[in-house]
């Protein structure tokens, strides 16, 4: 059996493993409501109506258990809740919550499974359905994946609509009157004389009343928040300062501690000597941890001075130690023994090449760090039967479960308490700081050790962005694109990162190809392989994860043979558009930056599209080339998600979205030396400046009905895509490489 043939066949048996053991015998465990964990530690005068909404006299807190890192989730969550609950949202509290399988995402099954987002056919709703079914099984509270709104537009305002609808019960109890005689608003029940009851009133009665589940939603013509512009819960915080942060973290008794290990992520220390950083000013404690070495001080600055003081002794890196080394192992790994997948093979890709002109060409695409503001940092306390965790963290379930293995304490009593992040961009993903954090404090039993991670050490251990290799043949006939072969090579950052939490990553990894195999495109002759190189430096999920290459790969590619075609760049890629909202992001970005009118000397415009997250993005971008190099001018967005919660946070987050983009697409990479990353902080790995940053106009489309997307992901594939195509446009010449500012500079 052919190697494509045995995936196939493992993909179906794990696939019917999968409905054996979570839908046939297991639907009613499937369908039964998660228990809701609020109901654990109420006290006398509260009230958990849902998992999500709990009142007491003080007043209303709304549970929003997907982490913000800046993306604005907590008051995306807030306001689906809102809306229903009849409140505002200057009137009640938010909260995480506690880690729980009624917090499960619902909408991970949709990247999990090997269908293209347009597709709605049975078979690919089943295995979303199976998928769906094992993350509840497995209670995967996770964020990521642009899934917050999707994951809570629907279900989040059924858990604000049936906490209305049981105050509306407790209310008409009380009072004496029907249900159906009652309103509400602005977080209070009306009685039909006018008296208002406020819902912190109602919190005693409203604890021993049944649940009112059978609740329709409302219409969206009634709706007072969804839809309209908000002011983030965030927002004064932020302005003045006064945001709190988990670097930001101070409690009673804490003593502060950093970390030293392996630069050569994954090697060993062989030793140490810390004599002369033992007698430094406020060091407490220095302790060996798994890898290196932690110093424990009075102080943060105290605790890194004394670090950078130690002599140890690294063994070598489990993986090439340079960097070139990289590059071999992806070249060498296009070959029929390494396909990892094939899911799109339409017509005779072989037959349509042979004897036609080809067109060819390679791409490359760098590791990246993630890079966040705010270093990674956790406080953990452990005491003989109890462990508390205080942490930025997108997978709050998985640091419970991590941190009940490494102190035998049981995991219930584990309790982990998610803080506001200052950026992550999939780096919290990871949970290596609380687990080093959670070493230490068990050296140190009752005394709450905070670990915080100077940038060096927390560049030089960020899991990257995987690298990533294409190769691309094509042709064209009777002035269109004909046939369309791509090949990418990568590093799985599946099986890199589930192993680094103990989990099997069965079957192809689909992140090798998103973004290429599954556009909704119909070339007669369109083929997409996937090649698993072997692992090389470890690597993690990075915004928009496999799409954020083969978005560039993909688009540059299929540009290169519109323009061998002689084809219209915009009018081509209508033609070969199979899916009609997508069809109508790319004509609302023409639209936008009026394609087809004539540009002035030097000037070039490039349109890209990419479909990531199952959301269409399109996006054109307009460069000037001037005499000390390319100035990106304007941006336009337009992105399909069905429904726009918040303008004003969909247009920052497509903005900002953009610059991260085209910043990494200009300027940045990881780079290994003797197995080291060479880029240690910002001066190294430098984004977007200010004054480059181009005039950016966004789009939001509403056309694809009940399709709820999520945005903080999608606009991130097409960007360098646009970026090469405008530099051609603009030059002649063309950028098949990141960064660009090796073949091109930018002013």
């Amino acid at each position: 059996m052919s190697k494509l043939g045995k995936i196939a066949r493992r993909s179906f048996l794990v696939g019917s493993v999968a409905i054996a053991g979570g839908v046939a015998f297991g639907y009613y465990s499937y369908r039964k409501p998660a228990k809701n964990p609020l109901l654990d530690d109420l006290t006398k005068g509260e009230a958990a109506l849902t998992p999500y909404v709990k009142i007491d006299a003080n007043g209303i807190t709304l549970i929003t258990p997907r982490a913000d890192s800046g993306q604005g989730a907590y008051s995306v969550q807030a306001a689906l809740i809102a809306e229903e609950l009849d409140v505002a949202l200057d009137q009640v509290n938010v909260d995480p919550g506690p880690p729980s399988p009624a917090y499960y995402n619902t909408a991970l099954a949709s990247e999990a499974v090997p269908f293209q987002s347009t597709d709605d056919s049975r078979m690919a709703n089943s295995a979303r359905g199976v998928m769906d079914a094992m993350a509840k099984f497995m209670g995967l509270q996770i964020t990521g994946g642009s899934t917050t709104v999707p994951d809570g537009y629907v279900k989040l305002r059924v858990a604000g609509a049936v906490a209305r609808e049981t105050l509306k019960a407790a209310a008409a109890a009380r009072a004496g009157v029907a249900v159906a005689d009652l309103k509400t608003e602005r977080g209070a029940v009306l009685l039909p004389d006018g008296t208002q009851i406020a819902y912190a009133d109602l919190a005693v009665e409203a604890a021993e009343t049944a649940l009112v589940e059978d609740v329709p939603l409302r219409d969206p013509s009634t709706w007072r928040i969804i839809g309209k512009s908000q002011k983030r819960l965030d927002m004064i915080a932020k302005s003045t300062g006064t945001q709190l942060y988990g670097i930001d973290f101070e409690m009673d008794g804490m003593v502060h501690a950093t970390v030293r290990t392996n630069p050569r992520q994954g090697g060993a220390m062989i030793g140490f000597d810390a004599s002369i950083a033992e007698g430094m000013r406020g060091v407490k404690k220095i302790v060996q941890i798994a890898g290196g070495v932690a110093v424990v001080a009075d102080n943060t600055w105290r605790a890194i001075q004394a670090a950078n003081a130690i002599e140890i002794d690294w063994d070598a890196a489990p993986y090439p130690l340079e960097q070139e080394q990289h590059w071999e192992a992806l070249s060498a790994s296009f070959n029929d023994d390494q396909i990892d997948s094939r899911n799109r093979d339409d017509g005779d890709v072989e037959a349509a090449l042979h004897g036609a002109e080809l067109v060819e060409a390679e791409y490359r695409a760098p590791y990246l760090a993630h890079a966040p503001l705010e270093p990674v940092s956790s406080t953990v306390k452990v005491e003989e039967n109890r462990v508390d965790i205080w942490t930025g963290t997108q997978i709050p379930r998985f640091v419970q479960t991590n941190v009940a293995k490494i102190t035998g304490v049981d995991f219930d009593n584990v309790h982990v308490h998610v803080l506001m992040m200052g950026g992550s961009f999939g780096h919290r993903l990871e949970d290596d700081v609380v687990r080093q954090a959670t070493e230490i404090a068990m050296q140190m039993p009752g005394r709450p050790v905070k670990l915080t991670l100077s940038r060096e050490e927390d560049m030089l251990h960020d899991y990257p962005r995987q690298i990533a290799m294409a190769r691309g043949r094509g042709s064209v006939r009777n002035g269109h694109v004909e046939a369309l072969d791509l090949g990418i090579a990568m590093p799985s950052v599946i099986r890199s990162q589930m192993g680094r939490q103990g989990l099997p990553a069965p079957g192809p990894d689909l992140q090798i190809v998103a973004g290429a195999w599954d556009q909704p495109m119909q070339i007669p002759n369109y083929r997409v392989t996937g090649y698993a190189a072997p692992e090389l430096a470890p690597i993690s999920s990075w915004r928009a994860v496999g799409a954020s290459t083969n978005g560039f790969f993909h688009d540059v590619f299929l540009d290169e043979l519109i323009h061998a075609a002689g084809a219209d760049p915009v009018e081509e890629r209508l033609r070969l558009m199979t899916h009609d909202p997508s069809r109508k992001a790319i004509e609302a970005v023409a639209e936008m930056s009026g394609w087809g009118t004539d540009l002035a000397e030097n000037k070039g415009r490039g349109v890209a599209f990419c479909l990531s997250f199952g959301v269409p993005v399109a996006e054109m971008i307009e460069v000037t080339n001037t005499e000390d190099g390319i100035r990106i001018d304007k941006v336009w967005v337009a992105a399909e998600v069905g429904r726009v919660v918040d303008p004003i946070n969909f247009e920052n987050l497509i903005q900002g979205g953009v610059v991260w983009a085209l910043g990494h697409a200009m300027n940045c990479e990881i780079t290994y030396a003797d197995g080291v990353a060479e880029q240690d902080n910002y001066y190294a790995f430098e984004g977007m400046r200010i004054w480059q940053t181009p005039e950016i106009i966004v789009r939001g489309l509403e056309n694809a009905g009940d399709r709820i997307r999520g945005i903080g992901e999608p606009m991130v594939p097409p960007a360098a895509a646009a970026l090469s195509n405008a530099i051609f446009a603009a030059t002649g010449q063309r950028i098949r490489e990141m960064p660009m500012n090796k073949h091109i500079d930018f002013v």
